[in-house]
């Protein structure tokens, strides 16, 4: 995405995207099916089904097996460290799917994909991340699984062109931890978080062009207004759009961080620091993060075999509501009979919602990780084919 396709990215909230009507309620989990059992109807795949290649190709006639790293990356796996959020929900939720391949969209450290892979020896995992970093340390972190797992270096929304590649057909299960690590934010030079000084970067993958100081400094002052109410839900959108644009070059995380301060009143600043919500703003118009995010769980949820789950923890309010819109039409078939009567125009379902609402972190898990505070969990299960019509 360029700077010049920012106005037209988002014309609407992403819960409004597609303009459908989200009635008709989803059909409630089978309560009679315990964590560990497998599902009857589930499609079982022999290791001879899945061909899988050496861990860290990248299947695409321009690029080569593996990726280089930035200078600076790791080599080794040990810098790349990120606890893993939710990790015992996540494990909860795994337990029942059929023998296969999960998809890990945004294998990071690899911290949910080992711990998946040591408790479900009947699983494998097949690993992304645009980060090169993150490559090269899920690589190291799962190497002691050999062919069970297989860790490439693309953005999620080509998984269809990944799973292909690697000869895997359904899934049984796919798993999305959105948002950015702990070393990505913990990586001065990375230029994602306010508590350093560094260059406005913000780029997962940092082959790409555009970064965060191009989007505020090439930007007009309306675009990026649009940009901080939509995805940054900021109070003053306006206020700070005009203050960005008045203070022009801004290339350093702290002089925006500076100039977004400034800009709102006082009474706003002592709610939490007011450039919060600005670099989440950023940090998703550089990486096209909501843009791609529902399309990718539609092509997750059209992998799955019967059986199989989706799981997916977001961050922020606007990858929350997107990933919800997507689970609940899938569940509906985007159904838009009036509620709580009968379907009667033919919607069929994909999936049952696992919850109502999204599952929060335990109080505990808070307490020793706070950056799980924000974490929202949802998910969903694929329906066999004689289960869909509502």
């Amino acid at each position: 995405m360029s700077v010049a396709d920012l106005a037209r990215a988002y014309p609407k909230p992403l819960d409004q995207q597609d303009g459908s009507p989200l009635l008709h309620p989803p059909s409630p989990m089978h309560r009679e099916r315990k964590p560990g059992a497998m599902l009857a109807e589930g499609l079982r795949m022999s290791p001879a089904d899945l061909p899988f290649r050496e861990p860290c190709q990248r299947p695409s006639p321009s690029s080569s097996a593996c990726p280089s790293p930035s200078p600076g990356a790791p080599t080794d796996g040990r810098r790349f460290v990120h606890q893993p959020v939710m990790l015992a929900e996540v494990i909860e939720l795994f337990a029942p799917v059929p023998d296969g391949v999960v998809l890990d969209a945004t294998v990071g450290a690899g911290g949910h994909a080992r711990a998946l892979l040591e408790a479900f020896p009947q699983l494998r995992i097949v690993g992304l991340d645009r980060d090169a970093e993150a490559v090269v340390s899920a690589t190291a972190a799962l190497a002691s699984f050999g062919p069970r797992a297989s860790v490439v270096h693309a953005r999620f929304d080509e998984s269809r062109r990944v799973l292909d590649g690697l000869g895997v057909g359904g899934l049984s299960g796919a798993l999305f931890d959105l948002g950015v690590s702990s070393p990505q934010f913990d990586t001065p030079e990375r230029g994602f978080s306010y508590r350093y000084d560094a260059p406005l970067d913000m780029r997962m993958d940092r082959s790409q062009r555009l970064t965060a100081a191009m989007v505020a400094n090439e930007t007009s002052e309306e675009q990026l207004a649009h940009l901080f109410r939509e995805h940054g839900e900021t109070r003053f959108a306006r206020r700070i759009a005009a203050a960005v644009v008045g203070a022009r070059p801004v290339t350093t995380t702290g002089r925006l961080a500076e100039v977004v301060g400034a800009a709102v009143p006082a009474a706003a600043r002592r709610r939490g620091h007011p450039a919060r919500r600005v670099f989440q703003a950023l940090r998703a118009a550089v990486n096209s993060e909501l843009e791609v995010l529902p399309g990718a769980v539609d092509a997750a949820i059209e992998e799955l075999v019967p059986g199989g789950r989706i799981v997916v923890i977001s961050y922020h309010s606007g990858e929350d509501r997107a990933v919800k819109e997507r689970l609940v039409r899938a569940a509906s078939g985007g159904c838009a009979c009036p509620p709580g009567l009968p379907c009667v125009c033919g919607a069929v379902a994909r999936v049952r919602l696992l919850n109502r609402g999204a599952r929060k972190p335990s109080a505990q898990e808070v307490a020793a990780n706070p950056r799980a505070q924000s974490a929202r969990l949802r998910a969903a299960e694929a329906l066999a084919p004689t289960e869909r019509r509502l």
